[in-house]
Parts: C-alpha cells; structure tokens; sequence
C-alpha cells in the first residue's frame, strides 16, 4: 500500500497500479480530506473485470492521471507513426474524391485547397500532443481546464458522437473496396470484419495501439505506390481545369471545409496518444513528429485521390473509372486502376488497403470509451475502459450498416459538422491557454479531478452556443445554407464559411465573458 499511499500524495488522485487493489478514483484536497470513493470492492462484477484484465495485460487505467513514474515512452518516432498509421489509409485518399464528384474542382484549385487546408487543420492536433507529456493526462480531461466539470460533459458527448461517426464512415469506405474485390460480399460484411479487427487491438489499451500503428502504415504506403504507378502508366489523368467567379470561391471554400474537417479531427483527443510520455520530452519534437505524422500521409493520399478521381471526366463513351466508381464508390474507382492491369494481385491489394481502416479506427474507438468515462463517475468508476470500447463498436457498426448505401452524403455533412465543433473548441480551448492561462505554466494538473477548484464552464458553454450561432450562419449544407454563406458562392448553395466564423465567434465572446467570470468566481 506504499505505492499507492505516494500516489495520493505526489498527484493527488488515486491511480490504479498494477490493477489489483481494486480501488476506486478518489482524492485529496488541500485541507487533507478525501473525497471520492476509496474502498476495495471485493468481488464486485468491475473487480472481477479489472483481474481479468490483468491476466489478460489488457490496459486498466482509463481516464486518471497517469504517474510520471509510469511514463515510460521516449520514443518520438511512436508519436509520428503513430499519427502517419492513421492517415495513410483509404478514408484519406476518398477526401481527394470529393474535390471532382461534389464540389466540381478542377485539378490544381483541389490540389491547392487541399494543401492550404491541410496546413491549417493539422496544427492544432500537433499542438494538443504536447499536453500529454507535461500533465499525463487524457485530452478530455484535460478540457476540464477550459470547459469546467459540467461542461465538459458537453464537449464529450460530441466527441463520442464524432468518434462513431469517424468509425462508421471509415468502415463504409473499407466495406466499398471489400465489395469491388468480390461483389458476394455484401456491405455489412466488410464492416463487421474491419470492426471486429479494430476491437481486438484498441481491448488491449495504449501500448498495442501504438505497436500496431508503428508497422501497419508501411504495406499500405506501398500498394498506394503501386497505385499511383500504374495509374501515370495508364495515362488516364487528365487535367480538369480551374473554375473562375463566385462559383469557384464557393467550392473552394466548401471544399476546404471538409478537408479541414478531416485533419483537425484528431484533436479533441490528440493528447490521448501521448501521455505515457515523460515530462521531460521536447514539446517542439513531440509537435514536429505529430505534424510531419500527420501532413505527410494527408497530404499524399488526398492528392493522389484528387489525381485518380480526374479520369472519371474522360468522354470516351467506356468510362471504366466513372462505372466502378458508380458501381462501388473508393473501391470501385480503385478496382479500376488495378484489376485490368494486375489482376487477381490487385485485388490483393485492394483488401490490404481496406484492412487498413484498422488503423484509421483504432483512436477513435480506443478514445470513444475515454470520453465515455468523462461523462460521470459511474462511467468511470463501474465500467472499465475496455467494456466501453465494446460499446462503441458496437454503436458504429449499427450506424456504418444502414449508412452504407448514401456515403457521399454521409460524408460531406459529417465532415463539415466535425469542422464546426471542432473549430468552436479550438476557439475557447486556444483563447484561454493563450490569453488567460498564459501558457501551460497556467495549470494546476493536480486538480483536474475537483469541480470546486476547476471553472465554472459558464463563460466556455456560452462561447460554444456563439460559436454555434456562427456555424449556423456560415454553413452550405443540402438542408440548410447560413446568410453568410450565401454570399460566399454562388447561389443557391453559396460557400461553406461554417468552421471559419465558428472559431471567431468563440473566440471572441470567450475572451470577453471568461473576464467577467473570473473576477464573479475567481476560478
């Protein structure tokens, strides 16, 4: 009991050890008192969970802090590979195809849209990774600093929501290209499969997350080399040109939302990745390997969509590309680069590439059940972290199934309402590191688990509902196109501004009621 004696006392919460004391979270405040529930729970249906675990070396701890003794990750290439696993997948290269079939780009305005984006989207990922090694502590803990104990619950919900979501339309994509390869194979077929492959490696926690991303990118880097050798030897490309007038300014614009959409979308857990770091790790490494993870495969994998997805506008009469992509969408589109020239070792290839949805999925099922237990101290103290990636497999397979049939309508909305609510918590969470906190040396880790010491959450909440109202007013979406919007294309869908005006309304209106709220409180 040493050990877990100097835990209270070094961090101020109760961790979880080797995983057999059996204990619930608690701490201690700075009178002495303890709060929480601190008892053995004998043969309780959790403890018997948390055994098993520990004989199965299945990751316990969920969302407390993780002791700086415990630490042990030195590896920077972990952190890259990591991100670089995750992105180099087919869900990437499907963004690229959108550029041509929804939002009528030309070649160079896609590729231009894509990397201006991708450049803005990825920094706040990168930056978020380096909280992980200075607290040790999940990322929607961490938004506790900035949203308060009541509201962050808030930010989590929608973080559970955009984690089945990113898995559902991930599996979709991997079921399309299981489908192209063998047309027996129903849809929900190829979801279930990529689902059940996920769910075993996110059960075992952290550790296997990582070691299963540090390789599983490299076949899948190759059969996209093999893609974009045989797609310039076919000599199928074709330059679509450039768009002009209010027209273009609005594809553009909605286009740029998706892609931003997709690359900001690891940051409200990015931190999650990067907590088994020391303290003592370089935050520009950890921010460059997190950035270079994420911008090189992004950036590939996009453009290499965009460039495949041109020979869908080759007026021959006997379009295979535009017949494979009606047929199966990204699998379809694919098949047709690789099964006329390679045959049955393409369509090897084309299941190589929808296992690696796998990667794609792994954090977000593996972060959905840490932001399950941020909901409450029953999610956190009676269910363990593993029981709750079962869960949400669970939950986006039943989405992924039905969702099947109308991807591209799928995807575009989901894609620009991440970017809405991502960018509204980029707007308060940046706004008060930066302006109030001054910097990391503004927060107190010890009480990440007190709601009488964190803020109140009532100047973040009403940022979020202005930053609401500024997606509202900016966004081009088939159901609903904002005021602004209207005039930033083309009518009657205009261009999508939803994610820009997002972020400035929170911005803005946190800056001025989060004063008032710590002169009214003081916290």
């Amino acid at each position: 009991m040493a050990a877990y004696a100097n835990d209270i006392e070094k961090y101020g919460v109760e961790t979880e050890g080797d995983g057999y004391d059996n204990k619930r979270p608690s701490f201690v405040d700075e009178g002495g008192a303890v709060h929480g529930e601190s008892f053995e729970y004998g043969d309780s249906l959790y403890a018997k969970l948390q055994r098993l675990a520990g004989k199965l070396k299945i990751e316990q701890r969920g969302v407390e802090r993780v002791p700086e003794d415990e630490r042990t990750d030195t590896s920077y290439l972990n952190v890259g590979s990591m991100w670089l696993a995750c992105n180099m997948v087919v869900s990437s290269f499907a963004i690229g195809l959108l550029a041509k079939s929804l939002f009528y780009l030309g070649f160079v305005d896609a590729i231009l849209t894509v990397l201006f984006f991708n450049l803005l989207g990825v920094i706040p990922v990168a930056y978020y990774s380096t909280f992980g090694p200075r607290f040790g502590l999940r990322q929607m803990v961490l938004s506790r600093f900035w949203f308060g104990w009541w509201g962050v619950k808030l930010v989590a919900v929608l973080n559970i929501l955009a984690c089945i979501g990113w898995s559902s339309v991930n599996c979709i994509v991997g079921a399309q290209l299981i489908h192209a390869v063998n047309n027996d194979v129903p849809g929900f077929a190829g979801i279930i499969i990529i689902a059940v492959c996920t769910f075993f490696v996110t059960l075992f926690g952290y550790k296997v997350v990582h070691a299963y991303e540090f390789w599983s990118w490299i076949p899948t880097f190759i059969i996209f080399l093999i893609i974009l050798g045989v797609f310039a030897h076919s000599g199928a490309f074709v330059n679509i040109p450039m768009g002009a007038g209010t027209s273009e300014l609005g594809s553009v614009l909605s286009m740029g939302s998706v892609v931003f959409g997709f690359a900001t979308g690891w940051a409200s857990y990015s931190a999650d990745y990067t907590v088994y770091q020391p303290v003592t790790q370089s935050r520009r490494l950890v921010f460059f390997s997190t950035w270079l993870g994420l911008i090189v495969p992004l950036l590939f994998t996009e453009m290499l969509g965009v460039a495949i997805m041109s020979a869908t506008a080759i007026d021959d009469g006997d379009n295979r590309y535009q017949e494979g992509y009606d047929a199966s969408g990204t699998g379809g589109l694919l098949g047709a680069v690789l099964f006329p020239p390679l045959g049955d070792f393409g369509r090897f290839c084309l299941v190589i590439l929808a296992l690696s949805i796998i990667a794609n999925n792994c954090p977000n099922i593996y972060s959905v059940a840490l932001s399950l237990q941020v909901l409450s101290r029953w999610t956190t103290q009676r269910v363990p972290r593993f029981v709750w990636t079962l869960v949400g497999t669970c939950a986006y397979v039943a989405i992924s199934i039905p969702g099947y049939s109308h991807f591209e309508d799928v995807l575009e909305n989901f894609m620009n309402c991440i970017a809405y609510w991502l960018a509204i918590y980029e707007g308060v969470s940046l706004t008060d590191h930066f302006l109030y906190k001054r910097g990391f040396g503004g927060y107190r880790p010890e009480i990440y688990d007190r709601p009488g010491k964190l803020p109140p959450g009532i100047a973040a909440v009403f940022a979020f509902c202005c930053g609401v109202a500024g997606a509202v007013t900016g966004m081009s979406q088939n159901w609903w196109v904002g005021p602004i919007a209207l005039h930033a294309g083309e009518a009657p869908y205009g261009g999508d501004v939803g994610f820009e005006l997002a972020f400035a309304f929170a911005a803005t209106s946190y800056a001025v009621t989060r004063y008032f709220e710590l002169k009214i409180f003081g916290r």
